[in-house]
C-alpha cells in the first residue's frame, strides 16, 4: 500500500514493541537516506520537507518523522484471527483498486 504497511510478526523472548520500535528507526533511517540519494526522485525536496515538518510537530522526534507516531497492534490469538487478518491484508489492494486480485 503506497500510505501504510501491515506486518504479521511474533516476538517470541522479546517485546512486541520494542520489536516495532527498532523496526520502524531501521527502517525510517534507510528509506530516508533512498530518498535522499536518489537524483531520480522527482518528489525528494517535498517528502524531505514534509518529513521534517512533521518531526518539528513532535519532541520525541529529532530531525524527520518518517513513520506516524500510532499503531494499531491487534493481538493474533487464535488461527480464525489470524486467518481473518491474513485475508484483511492480502485484500487491501484489491479493495483500494490497485490490483484485481490477491495473490
Amino acid at each position: 500500500m503506497p500510505s501504510h504497511i501491515h506486518l504479521i510478526f511474533n516476538a517470541q523472548n522479546s517485546d512486541p514493541g520494542k520489536i516495532l520500535k527498532e523496526f520502524k528507526t531501521y527502517s525510517s533511517k534507510y528509506l530516508q537516506s533512498l530518498i535522499e540519494e536518489n537524483p531520480q526522485e522527482s518528489r525528494k525536496e517535498w517528502m524531505l520537507w514534509m518529513m521534517e515538518r512533521a518531526g518539528k510537530m513532535n519532541s520525541n522526534v529529532k530531525n524527520r518523522q518518517f513513520w506516524q507516531q500510532n499503531n494499531k497492534p491487534i493481538e493474533l490469538w487464535s488461527s480464525k484471527v489470524i486467518s481473518q487478518k491474513l485475508d484483511y491484508i492480502h485484500n487491501n489492494p484489491v479493495e483500494a483498486g490497485f490490483v484485481e486480485e490477491a495473490h
